[in-house]
């Protein structure tokens, strides 16, 4: 590891894309193969062209025809080519080949890596704007026998496929430069990937890292690093802690969304959960088979005192993932721009679980001010074809009267609007509900757990009061990682 930072250090601060390739050029240690389809050479091409590249470039290829990616790769079981299998078998073939015919006796201090991406541009309409992945698996250490690896998906955004070759170009050198002399300061290293690229450019929606040079990396805290740098509008992660592509894991499925603080989650988050599912899979249109359930955090919703903390959100991560459960972060505070996100990966039946306080502020016009179309262009997003918002009903405090669908009370002047949804069976009450448990909410559990009072277990879920406990959970406080105050 050493032989990579001990030589180039008079480097450190030139940002340029020919600086950085010529850096890696000359440390006479990095050498490995390029791999790259659908986009040409382009990656590749910035390191032949910065100048001492028979020094790093053991090979450069592009099996762009389908039977040689084949012959090489294998075939894909679900006969695709710009899939994260896919890209995984390149890295996988390319780095096997290269601790295969090079020599570790003639070059003992070589760092062998393996860069690839697989991509499909804009297509001639326009119509399809194109995405790819793109990775690297590595060694920082000759000895090092466990592989470290950075995988990401992107999404571009330009109207010309020659542009977006040479960003996929430059996001190549940035992602290989991190990979040797970014690789302890993660957080930079997302950052970095975007030196010289307009955000405008791409999106870069998902990014794993994994070896042992990743150990004390999150991915859950990668994901919610997009959100923040403004990379993507959403991020997704599975109760493994891994973060998954948004696109492959809703890509024509039934999606329930539950929208919430989840902090901490409580009796009637899942009690919402598990009563909005009986009745979504019952519809007929619903396959249980592909549906996917999402508990969903907006990012205001994680600016809990007006800064995200990160303890609290990997609190909230923990909790729910260990229920089982697939998290998603997303930018959008209005439902009807979160629905407009499942749409693009699915036709199919959407269902929404929310409150009676979230449905009344659904039909709150100060919402939709920013809209040319006000209230009625959110709604004409929200309720498009396939979606029912399935409602838990909400005990007045005051009075002690049980709200729901048929007595909630909305603005005079969107009550004609609210019945039409409510009569076209747009919107359905849980009537199945434990009325037990109507008092909770997260906010007054999560007070009482501060403060150290007594009844908050009673409030959650069998097994999370013990999670809490022995991981000290919304206790902690927030210790800010070292390389967030270094540049």
């Amino acid at each position: 590891m050493a032989s990579v930072l001990k030589r180039d250090t008079v480097f450190e601060n030139i940002p340029s894309i020919k600086a950085k390739t010529l850096r890696i050029n000359l440390n006479p240690d990095i050498y490995g193969t390029y791999s790259e389809i659908g986009a040409g050479q382009e990656t590749a091409r910035h390191f032949f062209r910065s100048g001492g590249a028979s020094g790093t470039i053991a090979k450069a290829m592009s099996a762009y025809d389908k039977d040689f990616s084949d012959a090489i790769y294998g075939i894909e079981d679900d006969g695709r080519y710009v899939t994260q299998s896919r890209l995984k078998k390149m890295l996988s073939h390319e780095m096997t080949l290269m601790e295969e015919r090079i020599s570790r006796e003639t070059h003992p201090e070589r760092l062998f890596f393996s860069y690839a991406n697989t991509v499909a541009t804009i297509d001639f309409s326009k119509r399809y704007k194109g995405h790819g992945w793109v990775g690297i698996r590595f060694q920082l250490d000759p000895n090092q026998k466990e592989l470290d690896e950075i995988i990401l998906h992107i999404r571009f955004k330009q109207n010309e496929a020659r542009l977006q070759q040479e960003t996929l170009g430059i996001l190549g050198v940035n992602l290989i430069y991190g990979a040797f002399y970014k690789y302890h300061k993660p957080r930079k290293m997302l950052k970095y990937l975007y030196d010289h690229i307009d955000k405008d450019t791409v999106e870069i929606d998902m990014v794993n890292f994994s070896g042992p040079n990743f150990k004390e990396v999150d991915n859950r805290l990668m994901s919610l690093q997009l959100i923040r740098n403004d990379m993507t509008d959403a991020v997704m992660f599975g109760p493994d802690g891994n973060n998954f592509l948004p696109a492959a894991a809703l890509y024509k499925k039934n999606i329930l969304a539950l929208r919430g603080s989840f902090r901490p989650v409580t009796k009637v988050n899942m009690d919402m959960f598990h009563k909005s599912y009986d009745i979504f899979i019952r519809d007929p249109a619903v396959n249980q088979e592909s549906t996917m359930v999402i508990f969903e955090i907006t990012l205001s919703n994680l600016k809990a005192s007006g800064e995200i903390d990160e303890q609290d959100f990997m609190d909230r991560a923990e909790l729910l993932c260990s229920l089982g459960h697939t998290v998603m972060i997303s930018k959008f505070q209005e439902y009807f721009k979160l629905v407009e996100y499942f749409n693009r990966y699915t036709k199919a039946k959407i269902g929404l679980t929310m409150g009676v306080n979230n449905l009344v502020d659904i039909f709150d016009e100060k919402y939709y001010r920013h809209l040319s179309g006000g209230i009625l262009e959110a709604f004409g997003k929200l309720f498009f074809k396939e979606l029912q918002v399935y409602l838990y009903p909400m005990k007045n405090a005051e009075t002690g009267q049980i709200m729901t669908s048929n007595n909630i009370k909305v603005h005079p002047r969107m009550k004609e609007l609210y019945k039409f949804f409510k009569y076209n069976g747009k919107v359905m009450d849980i009537i199945d509900y434990d009325p037990e448990i109507m008092h909770i909410f997260s906010r007054d559990a999560l007070k009482k757990l501060i403060n150290d009072e007594e009844g908050w277990e009673e409030m959650l879920p069998e097994g999370i009061p013990q999670i809490i406990k022995d991981e000290n959970l919304f206790t902690r406080k927030l210790v800010k990682p070292k390389e967030d105050k270094v540049e």
